[in-house]
């Protein structure tokens, strides 16, 4: 079984209503995962439901029955014969729920006595419970211990985890650490005033907060591995590609806490879809852990994301970590014990290829479908069955996989008839349906079907076809059949893997580093004819957990360090045969 991030599975529409007008968009993040008698389950924001799973590949959809499905950042931790469940709510006390059969059963409610958001239960081996929240570029995570009983704090709650941008590069905001400058911020807050002239000054000095320079520490999760506990938490902000997960460690779930030397172990900066911030970590039925978290889309609206799911793990000196090295690119999830450094069997076969299409609008094009940006894509000029997107391989290869990503751009929906905006939003809960035919071609004249899916019932916007033996073929393309509202197809990429012609890549040479500040390091190599480079750094030679993927560049500024740790580095390139691995450089004694 594979599995390409985004993950495979049904992510709802909701119809967000904001500043007098509404947005419809699909939103799904924050993924709380566990195992609970023996299926596993994950609950993520905005989605009205849950999903199961027996495998982590095949994701079965069940709505939410008696819980708050418009609270954000759901929580599930398994506590004894029962899966508890809470949500965010910033303006009243928040329940606790709790149930015996998830999909079957009711939630039993336990009353809340304060209101949290980002909240995260954990069981220590004692059977002591504690809690953990916080959501803020203002305040820190908090965390507390609960009265098993009524689910109350036993005592007053604990500041835990405060942002530091003077030492900690990761936590600083902006799309690549760079942060908005005063007029970018001043133009945001002018927006807002310009469409809410009610506002009060003292609004007006809240929003300025919010939408400043300030990272968001937030998104916390718990785990305990040889008797220590890893307090994990994101930052800077879900909208930007720098959306990561670091962790602090103690000897005490309420520590006192100290950074982890692997920071951030959750980042993907680079790729497809980057983002790698909110999420939780969990240790499967064979022993291998995972880490799911929140990926970035943010085009028709910041909060239009996706979830990840990778490969996690603890070395032998306590440092967890997470191979994102290739983070959006398929790779086999085994039923047994894994090597989480396991690199792909599959290259990237469609980057920067020649595309074409049966229309297009200007300014989305069909090149689009292959630039490996899902910020970008093709959109057909009609909303008529049959329009097609194809890509130009320029040869003949073995393709084993492709991924079809459909995206959304600006929809302008009418609210189903009967629904009801409830707390700002609608979450559209209706069955849709995404259907399609994909073919293949050697010589661009005879085709063979590779997929028929022109009568699915699934809406599956980020769809994984593989075909382990392989076929061959120079041409893929894609026939759009069905979309949700009857929406102009758009395909933000049409990315094809398996093996190409030629030889692996060169090594790297010429690598050259300078550093910039404390945090903030530059690196160069000669370009040669590789199709991209995956930059490695970390703290020690052997661990270079951290990984930044580009495409057509031979240069990265990592703006990730942390203040006054040594930093080993290596630049990989790729091509469509394989991997070359580069030597290790250290860049910061």
């Amino acid at each position: 079984m594979y599995i390409c991030n985004p993950i495979n599975m049904e992510y709802k529409y909701q119809f967000l209503e904001q500043m007098g007008r509404v947005m419809t968009f699909r939103e799904s993040a924050d993924p709380s995962m566990v195992i609970f008698k023996e299926k596993y389950y994950l609950f993520p924001s905005m989605t009205a439901g849950f999903l199961v799973s027996d495998n982590l590949t095949d994701w079965a959809f069940h709505s939410l029955k008696g819980l708050p499905i418009h609270d954000y950042a759901p929580d599930v931790r398994v506590i004894g014969d029962y899966l508890y469940f809470s949500a965010s709510h910033i303006s009243k006390n928040c329940s606790f729920f709790r149930t015996t059969d998830p999909v079957n059963g009711s939630f039993e409610e336990i009353e809340g006595t304060f209101p949290f958001w980002d909240p995260n239960l954990f069981v220590d081996d004692d059977d002591r419970i504690y809690f953990y929240w916080g959501c803020s570029n203002q305040t820190p995570i908090y965390g507390v211990e609960l009265n098993a009983e009524d689910m109350k704090p036993k005592g007053e709650s604990l500041a835990l985890i405060y942002g530091n941008t003077s030492v900690i590069g990761y936590e600083r905001n902006g799309e690549n650490h760079i942060p908005k400058t005063q007029e970018e911020i001043d133009g945001i807050v002018q927006g807002y005033a310009s469409m809410n002239p009610g506002m009060t000054e003292e609004q007006l000095n809240v929003l300025r907060l919010a939408v400043g320079n300030d990272p968001y520490i937030e998104g916390a999760w718990m785990d305990k591995h040889n008797g220590k506990y890893y307090l994990q938490y994101s930052a800077p902000g879900t909208q930007y590609n720098t959306y990561a997960d670091g962790v602090y460690v103690a000897d005490h779930p309420l520590g006192p806490f100290k950074l982890a030397n692997n920071n951030p172990y959750s980042y993907k900066p680079g790729g497809f879809i980057p983002g790698a911030g909110h999420g939780s970590t969990m240790e499967d039925k064979h022993g291998n852990l995972w880490h799911s978290a929140t990926m970035r889309i943010s085009v028709n609206y910041i909060f239009e994301r996706r979830l990840g799911l990778w490969p996690a793990g603890f070395d032998q000196d306590g440092e967890l970590y997470c191979n994102q090295r290739y983070g959006d690119w398929p790779f086999k999830l085994e039923q047994s014990r894994m090597n989480p450094w396991s690199n792909p069997e599959w290259m990237l076969l469609s980057y920067g290829k020649s595309a074409s299409a049966s229309s297009s609008v200007e300014g989305n094009e069909a090149w689009k479908a292959t630039d490996e940006n899902i910020q970008s894509w093709w959109k057909a000029a009609s909303s008529a069955p049959g329009e097609w997107l194809e890509v130009d391989l320029n040869h003949v290869c073995a393709v084993h996989a492709v991924q079809i990503n459909f995206a959304d751009d600006q929809l302008n929906v009418e609210l189903p008839e009967g629904a009801v905006i409830q707390e700002g939003r609608f979450i559209d809960e209706r069955q849709h349906a995404t259907r399609w035919t994909l073919e293949g071609s050697v010589d661009g004249i005879s085709y063979f079907m590779i997929e028929d899916k022109s009568e699915a019932n699934t809406d599956l916007s980020h769809d994984l076809i593989v075909n382990e033996n392989g076929f061959k073929a120079r041409y893929i393309r894609c026939t759009v059949k069905e979309l949700p509202y009857n929406q102009q197809a758009c395909i933000s990429g049409l990315r094809v893997f398996g093996l190409g012609e030629g030889a692996l890549p060169e090594q790297t040479s010429g690598v050259q580093t300078e550093q910039l500040s404390e945090l903030d390091l530059s690196v160069s190599w000669d370009k040669d004819e590789s199709i991209g480079y995956n930059v490695l750094w970390g703290f020690a030679p052997d661990k270079l957990y951290h990984s930044h993927m580009i495409f057509g560049v031979n240069q990265l500024t990592v703006k990730a360090l942390v203040k006054g740790q040594p930093v080993f580095l290596r630049v990989d390139a790729f091509n469509e045969r394989g991997i070359t691995e580069g030597e290790v450089y250290q860049a910061i004694e």
